[in-house]
């Protein structure tokens, strides 16, 4: 059953501005975290990116929030990269507005002079991604002592990357009494050793996913040929709306986008060596429909939070099966459905049968050319009724 915002506790400013942006009703992780949040507990959510847990912690922190010194933030967001400390912030601004509260993004890869004024200045909550925070923590620029609301968001991606021991740093400096919140796309591992290090008797909450699983995609596999693979690549993605296409290096993307572009296509490279701007202004362009493809790094496409992407490309092979998940999983999110399209060279396909073998998939390669009128809707690849033509 639904449930208002109102019936969960929020304040009317906040129910206002999240009607103004026509947002109604409660996604059920929102409706489950929401009241233990208001009520002061520590909370342990389990949620898949797209289920709507930014605004299930942001927005009862944004209400109960304390206004903070200059440089001594009263919450704090660890996310693990630029862009979701970006989507956060854009994400809560309008309720944050709506109480006077102030909120920054503190990521890498951005002027830090112009953070440290930020904060100076006053940022009541502060969203950021783990290095940056202590390069400014151990400058003096910011202070944790001050916080009272700690949120750890997508704890699984954060130890995936690496960034665990530098979450855990910043734990073990937030001395004071304090509200910790967890979400998380699986709790096991390292991830549990987390909730029960720096959680008191958490309030757990699960969302069961309809989104991102193996079963939930239509699965191509295309055997091409090196001469003609960049242009396979620009018919699959003409026949789109968005397109997300997988290279093994910052070189290769921004090497393919140049191909792309040869063949009429709108692609932007994503990857870490792209200046900030760039990288927002192009994720912000895809988002809107005015650019036709990204052309992303493993790592990089981490940070990409965009619903309706129709089609994944995987144009150079994914290091292991846990990879292609990840990639594939930038389509059929919210239980949407979607095609993840794999390019083989000749001497790629036994490559493929392994991956295909830890899938669960048995799926034979098509061999095709880039004037085959299939890719323009690639999920006919996997019917059998087209697949002889």
């Amino acid at each position: 059953m639904t449930k208002s915002f109102e019936s969960l506790g929020l304040d009317d400013e906040i129910c206002a501005a999240l009607r103004e942006r026509g947002i109604e009703t409660a996604f059920p992780i929102q409706s489950m975290t929401i009241p233990d949040i208001l009520a002061g507990r520590d909370v342990c959510g389990k949620a898949r990116t797209g289920s709507g847990k930014t605004l299930a912690f942001g927005l009862p922190i944004v209400q109960m929030l304390e206004r903070a010194k200059p440089g001594r933030p009263t919450a704090l967001a660890l996310v693990p990269t630029r862009e979701l400390a970006t989507q956060v912030r854009d994400e809560l601004t309008a309720a944050a507005h709506a109480k006077g509260v102030s909120i920054g993004a503190i990521y890498g890869g951005d002027p830090i002079e112009k953070q440290i004024k930020a904060l100076r200045s006053g940022v009541d909550f502060a969203v950021c991604t783990p290095g940056r925070a202590i390069d400014l923590i151990e400058r003096g620029d910011l202070s944790v002592a001050d916080v009272t609301k700690v949120v750890i968001d997508e704890a699984d991606r954060m130890a995936d990357m690496g960034f665990l021991p530098q979450v855990e740093w910043i734990l073990r400096n937030v001395e004071g009494r304090h509200q910790t919140l967890l979400f998380s796309a699986t709790l096991d591992g390292v991830v549990d050793s987390l909730v029960r290090r720096y959680q008191h008797d958490p309030a757990r909450h699960e969302v069961e996913s309809k989104g991102v699983s193996i079963e939930s995609m239509t699965h191509v596999f295309l055997q091409v040929h090196e001469m003609d693979k960049a242009k396979v690549a620009a018919s699959l993605i003409k026949g789109a709306d968005r397109t997300i296409v997988f290279t093994a290096t910052k070189h290769g993307a921004d090497r393919l986008a140049k191909k792309l572009a040869g063949e009429g296509v709108d692609a932007r490279a994503i990857h870490g060596d792209l200046r900030q701007n760039m990288r927002e202004r192009s994720l912000s362009d895809f988002a809107k429909g005015k650019v036709q493809a990204l052309v992303a790094t493993d790592v990089a496409a981490r940070g990409i939070h965009v619903d309706d992407v129709d089609v994944v490309v995987h144009y150079d092979p994914p290091q292991d099966h846990k990879t292609y998940v990840h990639r594939s999983g930038r389509t059929a999110r919210a239980g949407e459905s979607g095609v993840v399209v794999s390019l083989l060279l000749y001497n790629q396909e036994l490559e493929a049968k392994h991956l295909q073998k830890r899938l669960g998939l048995d799926i034979a390669p098509i061999e095709v050319f880039s004037n085959d009128d299939r890719l323009a809707d690639p999920g006919r690849f996997a019917d059998p009724a087209d697949q002889g033509s």
